[in-house]
């Protein structure tokens, strides 16, 4: 199954409680991912990702999240499947942008075609279930996306200034600073439909990302983008 947690801190976060935090944070969701788990942060920015792993695509260790791109550009943590990546594996080869391969995971292939074409090209060509979160270093910028039906869940919002993020809730909620109150909106919702629709989420503040989007927000900002 998988999961992923994490955030950019604000400026009165101490960094050197980056990896503590989003550790805690990924603990949280521990049942999604029990083979294996990883934390990659970055003092200067802010950013710290973590994600739990459950082991189905290429078992060893080149597999491991959160995973760098072969030119350091972008940092993945990626919940999901891409039934395709064996086809955009080779196309990536044919076309002479392909990397050395580390593994022969689906999250490498993710990251190289997101290299080679973008983001927004390379998910109009996956085809699967997927969340993930991608930093991208050169440009400050972190992106949230989820594939077309929404079948792997992701939340966001803003916490104490900081904005988090992650495929459950109670990640969000071991952040250091949460302090979210009910949305009484969303539990009218939720009593309407029996369900709680996106972009709501039982907590004021969060929010739940809609299938099909790509959310931008760039180092600084106070407003993302989809």
């Amino acid at each position: 199954m998988c999961g992923f947690t994490g955030f950019i801190a604000d400026d009165r976060f101490d960094r050197s409680q980056l990896s503590p935090a989003v550790r805690k944070m990924a603990e949280a969701i521990r049942d999604r991912g029990p083979d294996d788990w990883g934390v990659w942060t970055d003092l200067q920015t802010g950013v710290a990702l973590a994600h739990r792993r459950l082991s189905i695509i290429d078992l060893s260790a080149a597999g491991h999240q959160p995973m760098l791109s072969a030119d350091s550009r972008y940092v993945i943590a990626y919940n999901g499947e891409i039934y395709n990546f064996a086809e955009l594996r080779a196309e990536l080869e044919r076309s002479g942008v392909a990397p050395v391969w580390r593994g022969h995971s689906d999250t490498e292939v993710l990251l190289a075609s997101i290299s080679a074409v973008g983001l927004e090209r390379t998910l109009a060509r996956v085809v699967g279930m997927f969340a993930l979160a991608l930093w991208d270093a050169k440009e400050q910028t972190l992106f949230l996306a989820r594939d077309r039906i929404g079948e792997k869940p992701l939340y966001y919002g803003w916490v104490g200034g900081s904005f988090v993020f992650g495929s459950e809730l109670k990640a969000l909620r071991a952040h250091p600073q949460w302090n979210a109150e009910i949305d009484r909106g969303a539990l009218a919702l939720l009593m309407r439909h029996n369900y709680i629709p996106a972009p709501y989420s039982i907590y004021r503040g969060v929010s739940k990302l809609a299938p099909a989007q790509i959310l931008t927000l760039r180092l600084g900002s106070r407003a993302p983008t989809r």
